[in-house]
């Protein structure tokens, strides 16, 4: 893939998903070599911040010209300070192309060797060793990318062909050579937002895969328990001017278009009506979780959709200081670095993620739950009763996970510490934000593993396999070639990883 100007979500789909190879348009190199050009020479006699004055709160001493690469290096190691779990592979990839596509806007100042070293890292999956814990998100993501610099300047550790090695050892073995520090390499690489980006899209990534999934998964209950349709239909939906409702509505259709389970109202409750009948056998209406996916998933469509474009927006902007001008012939110095719109779209991403999930337990406990249901066993045991237990084991798990998850679900942007002798007196927390959002998301294909499974026994149970949609069909075929149906009591856990590995590559 050929890079220009200009990057959207679907191609570091393509990048990290699929390892597609970068190519560096030259008008991009050619961009990055004017502006490292005109920052050479404006900013002799000149103060620029970070090119010849200390940083953040020391910027107010002068660095001699002798010391201003030096500068650099000191900025970059004494800014390795992560700590925690390390980031995963395909977010600090999703970083790292960020950062690459950031600094070529021509607005850093930087040498072209950081861009050709960035794209050779990518294209070789040689990835940084970034941590978890560190940014606060204001002047970006300063701890996390110092230690992506800490690598492109030829030190600190890097994942290669899954070991954690040194990169002095792997740039020999792949002939890699460091960059040098020109004028401002080490603030241009830290001073940003691409580590809470990266994170944040591959965020994104999943929590359209998850929304796909809770959707089908909806489609599947509400063939289970013979729901009728007009709570999907075009006119009812219709009637509520939002698109996410109205989309999530019309793939649910779509799903069920070939279903021989979902009834039609005015086949069965609109033909007749006798006085005598005071309580009907049958529900007139289905349960809220059952009933309205399309008003509960909606705002997760809607979110997402939102998300993804600031993401889009953040990753195609300059987001350090100064901005280089070159058209203006000016340095600007300001605030890009701050993160509060992935901060932000993070917390609202993990909140309505939060919400899939709770949605997906009280669909599952709806099936476990006979006295709600029915039609199904307790705890949809196909075994001896009061003898085996069925799911019954596995919903512990999927409440206590999903509480986490509502606990999680609490706002990081708002929970700004100054700090930095006061210089960055109010924060982001966007790196912060989007991890948590990470681990919501990872939640959520736990839960879901789990109704999932359910979801198949049940169908198992009522022997609908050859009733339910050709979609649904596809998803009990796939999930019983990695779990048999099963009326003994057995252990679970491998299983529910398994199913959890299926839906994740859906």
């Amino acid at each position: 893939m050929k890079i220009n100007n200009f990057l959207e979500l679907k191609d570091f789909q393509k990048i990290i998903i699929e390892n597609e190879k970068i190519e560096l348009d030259e008008s991009l190199l050619s961009r990055v070599d004017k502006s490292f050009q005109f920052l050479k020479e404006f900013s002799k006699n000149k103060v620029i911040y970070g090119v010849n004055t200390g940083f953040g709160p020391m910027a107010q001493f002068k660095i001699s010209d002798e010391d201003t690469h030096q500068l650099q290096y000191n900025l970059i190691r004494s800014h390795s300070s992560g700590i925690g779990n390390p980031l995963p592979v395909e977010e600090v990839k999703a970083c790292m192309l960020a950062r690459l596509n950031t600094l070529s806007l021509g607005y850093s100042g930087v040498h072209q060797s950081v861009i050709y070293l960035l794209q050779e890292l990518i294209n070789r999956d040689i990835i940084p060793l970034i941590f978890e814990h560190g940014g606060v998100g204001a002047s970006g993501d300063l701890v996390q990318l110092a230690h992506l610099a800490l690598v492109l300047i030829g030190e600190g550790e890097v994942f290669y062909n899954g070991e954690r090695k040194s990169t002095k050892e792997v740039f020999e073995v792949e002939g890699l050579e460091a960059i040098k520090v020109e004028i401002r390499e080490g603030l241009a690489l830290m001073n940003g937002t691409s580590v809470m980006s990266g994170i944040g899209i591959v965020n994104a990534y999943k929590a359209n895969q998850l929304t796909d999934i809770s959707l089908r998964l909806s489609c599947a209950i509400n063939e289970i328990v013979q729901a009728y349709d007009d709570h999907l239909s075009e006119a009812l939906n219709g009637t509520k001017k939002h698109y996410g409702q109205q989309k999530v509505a019309e793939r649910m259709r779509a799903h069920l278009a070939d279903s021989k389970l979902i009834r039609k109202r005015e086949e069965h409750l609109y033909t007749h009506f006798e006085e005598q009948e005071k309580v009907f056998k049958e529900k007139v209406q289905e349960y809220y979780s059952l009933r309205c996916v399309p008003q509960i998933l909606g705002p997760v469509l809607d979110t997402l959709e939102y998300t993804e474009k600031v993401l889009e927006n953040e990753i195609n902007s300059a987001n350090d200081n100064p901005i280089i001008n070159v058209e203006d012939q000016h340095v600007y110095h300001g605030g890009n670095f701050h993160g509060d719109y992935i901060s932000l779209e993070m917390d609202k991403l993990k909140i309505v993620v939060t919400k899939l999930t709770m949605l997906a337990e009280r669909q599952l406990n709806y099936l476990l739950n006979a006295k709600i249901n029915e039609i199904l066993p307790p705890f949809v045991n196909l075994g001896k009763l009061g003898f085996n237990f069925g799911m019954q084991g596995v919903q512990f798990t999927a409440t206590s996970t999903t509480a986490e998850s509502q606990m999680l679900s609490n706002s990081m942007y708002v929970h700004s510490i100054p700090n930095n002798n006061d210089n960055q007196d109010i924060v982001s927390m966007g790196t912060n934000a989007a991890v948590i959002c990470r681990k919501v998301i990872e939640n959520a294909f736990e839960v879901l593993a789990i109704e999932a499974i359910t979801i198949i026994q049940a169908v198992e149970y009522l022997g609908f396999q050859d009733k339910v949609s050709s979609s649904t069909k596809e998803l009990y075929d796939d999930i019983r070639k990695i779990i048999p149906a099963f009326s003994d009591d057995m252990v679970m856990y491998p299983y529910l990883e398994e199913v959890k590995k299926y839906l994740k590559g859906m």
